[in-house]
């Protein structure tokens, strides 16, 4: 970790870098941006987005479970839940009773709504409110190396299961006749949402983790001709929203994540607005 700092400490210039705190959260954000944008597009390809943004949402009711059954480690309540929660809506969105947006509004209303309610009582709410901006300054070394495993584990399945997940969204039925294991596949892929989301969620905030999951995917999408070009941008686009945004919250005493979302929206409008030039 230390040879990290140096090497941070002669490629960046300023002084902001010289804090502790600040390596720490630059060492995370050059982990979780790109961990996001290979993330993210595979959202966005299964269109996911509210499947991902409804895992967020049912964070609470996670810790709220581990309140109730009196779990020390509130984050093994909320991941354990989370992972449920998501093979759930995966079962229920299989049975195609109601369309899978009704699907999964109603379980992120009800995740929402009831981790509230648990919370809330006895007014302790007030104890979990910094989830919904998180705080990455506050990350630590051990945090930075688990987050990194993380990372490797999400890049494998990327590297393994990506053309899985693109025919899967192409045609399910197709590519279940060419072998794939769709229904497995799309646990697997839930469930590494659900674990990545979860793990993330303290340093990203539950109110912007979708968006840093969607928007540099997005962004990507509209500028791209093929889909190398696709995770490369996004991978940019992302790596370069989180690292300006880290840097504008220090000189401007703002929320490091909301400012990284904000970046993000701009570069996004911005490819919007170039993507009939780009074409």
């Amino acid at each position: 970790m230390n040879m990290m700092y140096n090497v941070l400490e002669k490629v960046v210039p300023f002084q902001w870098i010289s804090y502790d705190f600040m390596k720490n959260a630059l060492l995370a954000v050059l982990i979780i941006t790109p961990l996001f944008a290979l993330l993210g597009t595979m959202i966005v390809n299964q269109k996911m987005a509210f499947f991902s943004e409804a895992l967020g949402h049912s964070a609470y009711t996670g810790i709220g479970i581990g309140v109730l059954f009196g779990v020390a480690d509130k984050n093994v309540s909320m991941l354990a839940f989370a992972v449920i929660f998501a093979l759930g809506l995966n079962r229920i969105n299989r049975k195609n009773t109601v369309s899978t947006d009704t699907i999964i509004s109603v379980f992120s209303s009800l995740g929402t709504a009831l981790g509230l309610v648990i919370l809330s009582s006895g007014g302790n709410f007030s104890k979990y409110s910094n989830l919904l901006v998180g705080d990455v300054l506050s990350i630590t070394h051990k945090e930075i190396s688990l987050l990194a495993a993380v990372f490797v584990l999400a890049l494998l399945f990327w590297f393994f299961a990506f053309n899985k997940l693109h025919a899967i969204s192409i045609n399910a039925s197709l590519a279940k006749s060419k072998g794939v294991r769709v229904e497995l596949i799309e646990d697997i892929f839930s469930v590494l949402i659900a674990v990545i989301i979860m793990f993330s969620i303290r340093w990203v905030g539950i109110l912007i983790i979708n968006a840093l999951l969607i928007l540099p995917a997005a962004s990507s999408r509209n500028i791209s001709d093929n889909m190398r070009e696709y995770h490369l941008y996004s991978v940019v686009i992302s790596v370069f929203s989180g690292i300006l945004g880290l840097v504008l919250s220090y000189y401007n005493n703002t929320a490091t994540g909301p400012t990284i979302v904000l970046v993000a929206s701009v570069v996004f409008f911005l490819t919007l607005f170039a993507k009939p030039l780009v074409k």
